[in-house]
């Protein structure tokens, strides 16, 4: 749908009518339906009955609750915290009022008398900006629904792979009961390279599965205590006892899918102590806040990563030693899209032989 077929809702709010008719005409335009509060509190219930308000021109200077009030209890409801807001008063003298406006989230200000032309202008680039966000939205949604089918065809084809491999890695398991393989060594050996290579790939296979199905049950929300999270995570890895973990303070508790966030803590976590070649392993773990998105870290003294490989170890099915046969190169790719799937990004940050630091941001 076009964004000139779209309605457009501002809800005006001034206690004088007069006022509110005068903006409501200086307003006018065939795509734009206005609604009318001529107090706080009637604004406060008209925003929660009409979900399509898409900007709220708010007169600051009315009795019982001003506008400095209405903005932030309607920034304080996560429903209604992104509506834009235009604050109209007639006072335009006073610094402090500008800045308590924008202080509590105003995105613009106007001061009376009006004029038509500014006035109109301001109005235009909001309505512009809620289309613009609104057609977003619908993208994101439609990607959503893509990768939705992308991840149960994935699903789908994994589980059709693991069937009969199963088989061939069973048909092969007893050949190496053969008493004509175990007489050569040669055999013997390609046998057994022939399994582990199987083994290999329903590893793979069933990491493949498990993503997908992560991804098809997981998308429920929760506020989510970070530090709980982390202290019953690592019960559950069963550290060794030379594997020593710090946690840091002050940790968040976010709104988000306790599942993913647990398995990418998961998977940095088994990786610093899978792969850490110290006698005395040192893992850390942190994270600051940074605008929408807080910053984790998982810092470990392990064999480190070159430089040439900080961001190969992302990709899927990639390793840096191409001989390890402890993990699949599944982890880090499944970390990587799990961080970007809801806006963050992934990175590492490395010494060879000193240790490494991961870093990822989560939205809070």
């Amino acid at each position: 749908m076009s964004i000139m077929t779209k309605k457009f809702t501002i809800l005006l709010v001034d206690d004088r009518l007069e006022n509110l008719l005068s903006l409501e005409q200086m307003l006018l335009a065939d795509n734009r339906t206005f609604i009318q509060a001529s107090s706080g509190n009637e604004a406060l219930k008209l925003v929660l009955k009409h979900d399509d308000i898409g900007l709220i021109m708010l007169d600051v200077q009315m009795p019982d609750m001003d506008g400095f009030e209405v903005a932030r209890l309607l920034k304080a409801n996560p429903k209604t915290r992104n509506i834009s807001i235009i604050f109209v008063t007639a006072i335009n003298k006073d610094e402090y009022y500008v800045l308590e406006g924008f202080k509590i989230g105003a995105v613009d200000y106007l001061s009376k008398p009006l004029d038509i032309n500014v006035t109109r202008a301001k109005v235009n680039v909001f309505e512009q900006l809620y289309f613009y966000q609104d057609e977003l939205k619908q993208t994101l949604k439609e990607k959503e629904q893509i990768n939705g089918q992308l991840e149960r065809f994935m699903h789908v084809v994994a589980h059709d792979l693991k069937t009969p491999l199963s088989g061939i890695t069973g048909l092969l398991m007893l050949m190496q009961e053969e008493d004509g393989i175990k007489v050569s060594p040669m055999l013997t050996e390609y046998m057994d390279m022939s399994v582990n290579a199987a083994t290999q790939m329903a590893d793979m296979i069933t990491a493949i599965l498990d993503y997908s199905k992560e991804h098809q049950f997981s998308n429920k929300t929760e506020d989510v205590d970070v530090n709980e999270l982390l202290q019953q995570l690592i019960k559950l890895l069963f550290p060794p006892a030379h594997v020593h973990i710090q946690m840091g303070t002050n940790l968040p508790v976010l709104h988000t899918s306790r599942q993913k966030l647990q398995q990418v803590f998961q998977n940095l976590l088994s990786n610093a102590i899978k792969y850490n070649d110290k006698a005395l392993a040192e893992i850390s773990v942190g994270g600051t806040p940074d605008g929408e998105f807080y910053n984790f870290y998982v810092k470990d003294n392990g064999p480190g990563i070159e430089d040439k490989d900080n961001e190969r170890i992302f990709r899927l099915f990639e390793k840096v030693d191409k001989d390890d046969d402890k993990g699949t190169g599944i982890g880090l790719n499944i970390l990587k899209l799990l961080v970007e799937t809801q806006g963050g990004k992934v990175w590492v940050e490395s010494r060879l032989g000193e240790g490494s630091c991961f870093y990822f941001q989560w939205r809070r």
